[in-house]
């Protein structure tokens, strides 16, 4: 008899894994049912046919576009929408600060080594905006022991899957741009409006930027990029004749700490 419910309860959690695994795969997809009857098909899922698309996306920061105004601008507009908290307004603490995009000094951005001596003054002085890098050899990845975090082949895009995350922070620190954000507490409070598009996170979980995924599913441009005045651009850098790739052929552009390996898919016109 007890074994009996033991084999009960495995099964049913099986079942409840399984669900969660499944439903957090499917989010911007459209299921289609083959065959004659539901309960013997299995389901194909197909893109949205206004869906943006790329094999690798990308995107160039034109520094020379961009202030203090500006940047502010850009992490309203993701933030907003991506129910980003802010702990500091909400409870006056930084050490909670949860960021998606946010504005640093060249010098932090860079590091010394990427210095040149005879860089224009002007990067002394301007405040960059930073993400996460959507890396093409992406440590984080490595790191995430649940697979929690993913690179998606279809397109380079690092997401995360809130589900899967346990808090563990391995990603946290196998990122070398400080580019993730871990919910001491709730964040639930220190959203002002959430917005019911976009999931909410909890207590535990990492999050980061994930390049507006759920937005390009839909036809539109990331928010920041949209925000910028063309300050931003975001493409396919695959794609020889994109617009991002033209750019990067005309303007000199730098990404961060090239030297690691990673990577990156964001560059910076200085």
């Amino acid at each position: 008899m007890m074994e009996n419910s033991r084999r009960s309860f495995l099964k049913i959690a099986g079942y409840s894994i399984l669900g969660v695994s499944a439903g957090s795969m499917l989010i911007g997809m459209t299921p289609k049912l083959t065959g004659a009857s539901s309960k013997t098909a299995l389901p194909e899922y197909i893109k949205r046919p206004e869906a943006k698309t790329a094999t690798r996306w990308g995107m160039v920061i034109d520094t020379r576009k961009i202030d203090h105004e500006m940047n502010e601008k850009l992490q309203e507009a993701c933030h907003e929408i991506h129910n980003v908290p802010d702990h500091i307004a909400k409870f006056d603490n930084k050490n909670h600060e949860i960021k998606w995009i946010w504005a640093t000094e060249f010098k932090h951005a860079f590091p010394s080594d990427q210095d040149d001596q005879f860089m224009v003054d002007r990067l002394a002085h301007v405040e960059i905006p930073v993400l996460c890098n959507h890396c093409d050899n992406p440590p984080c990845v490595q790191a995430c022991p649940t697979k929690a975090t993913f690179k998606r082949e279809s397109d380079g895009i690092v997401l995360m899957d809130f589900h899967r995350c346990i808090g563990c922070r391995f990603c946290m620190a196998a990122c070398p741009y400080g580019a993730r954000s871990f919910n001491f507490r709730d964040p639930r409070p220190a959203i002002e409006k959430i917005d019911m598009a976009f999931p909410t996170r909890m207590k535990g979980v990492v999050e980061k930027c994930n390049f507006c995924a759920e937005r390009l599913a839909k036809g539109k441009e990331p928010a920041c990029v949209e925000a910028s005045e063309g300050a931003l651009v975001f493409g396919d850098l695959n794609d020889p004749e994109s617009e991002i790739r033209k750019l990067l052929a005309e303007q000199f552009a730098i990404r961060r700490k090239p030297n690691l390996g990673t990577f990156p898919s964001v560059f910076y016109i200085v």
